[in-house]
Order: C-alpha cells, then sequence, then structure tokens
C-alpha cells in the first residue's frame, strides 16, 4: 500500500520528535535511530496504516525513553539541555539584575545631588565597584563588572540546572557495559 503524503508527515513528526528527546546519545546513533524508527514505521504503515502503525510504537517520549535506557542504563542521566538553557539564561538574569541595581544608584544619584562624579561599591559579592558620573542629563558608568564569585555562582547553577555531576557515573557505566 502506497503511504501518502501527510501520513509522511506524521512519520516525519514522530521521528523529529523521537530526535529531540534522544538528544543524549552520541551523534551517528542518533541519526541511525532517526533513519531506523523512519524506516520501521514507513514498512509498518504499508502494511497496516500509518494511524495504526503510530498507534503500535506508541509516543516519541515512552519510545525515547526505551532508546535512552538501552545506551545508558535505567540510571539518572545529565541534562545537556537544562545546563545549555542554564548557560545562557542566568547571565542575562544576573546581567539585568546588576544593571537595575546601578540604574537605580545613577538615578539617585541624578535627583539628589545633580552633577558630578560618585563612588559605588556595587552589590557585594557579585559586581566590583563603579563610577556614576553625571553631567546634564547625561550619565556615564564605569566598572561594575562580574567577580570571581558571579562567575563561581554561574557556573554552579550550569551544573544543578543540568545535573552534570552525572557525567563521571555515567561514563564509568559505558565503561563497564562495553566489557560485558
Amino acid at each position: 500500500m502506497a503511504i501518502g503524503w501527510i501520513d509522511r508527515l506524521r512519520i516525519e513528526r514522530l521521528v523529529w520528535m523521537l530526535d529531540q528527546q534522544i538528544y543524549d546519545l552520541p551523534r551517528a546513533r542518533r541519526i541511525a535511530t532517526r533513519r531506523e524508527v523512519r524506516a520501521n514505521l514507513r514498512e509498518a504503515s504499508a502494511d497496516v496504516g500509518t494511524t495504526e502503525a503510530l498507534r503500535r510504537i506508541g509516543g516519541s517520549r515512552g519510545l525515547a525513553e526505551q532508546y535512552l535506557v538501552a545506551e545508558f542504563g535505567d540510571q539518572p542521566r545529565p541534562s545537556w539541555i537544562g545546563a545549555i538553557y542554564a548557560a545562557g539564561l542566568t547571565p542575562l538574569l544576573l546581567n539585568y539584575l546588576l544593571s537595575e541595581v546601578t540604574n537605580g544608584f545613577a538615578d539617585g544619584v541624578r535627583a539628589a545631588h545633580g552633577n558630578g562624579t560618585f563612588a559605588f561599591e556595587g552589590v557585594a559579592f557579585l559586581q566590583h565597584a563603579l563610577t556614576v558620573t553625571v553631567t546634564g542629563p547625561d550619565v556615564t558608568l564605569s566598572g561594575g563588572s562580574w567577580t570571581p564569585w558571579t562567575y563561581a555562582i554561574w557556573l554552579l547553577i550550569v551544573i544543578l540546572a543540568g545535573r552534570l555531576w552525572r557525567l563521571r557515573r555515567r561514563s564509568s557505566h559505558v565503561r563497564a557495559g562495553a566489557t560485558d
């Protein structure tokens, strides 16, 4: 039985969703898995129809979990996606908060004192000292960069969000499984 283009799109949707959920697999294994699932679904669709083939395979989440368990075992795994989100969003949030504090100080200086140069110690442990120079309506800021503590906090958030401490256990499990 020939497979129509709508049925091919339904198959590709499941394959794409599966690919997004097995991102922790090595690249070559992920590509091979996509090809295998696509070929099996097309063959099953020709035999029993696409609706029945997709029903029998279940959802992409359950199938992805089976592939991940087969590759890494039934243990908690790190989340690279979580680590990437944390690595990108944490600096945005920190920079936003630190700039709001700095802008608040600058607005307060402008309102209370008018023109001049003023020192601000920054947020303790997170921000280096900065200088605010007010000349009429213009405000110039210098300094205020991250401290080493801020970088350490950022790294800790990335490790916690991605559960990266599990990498060591995973690699030892993979090595142990390779010798069996």
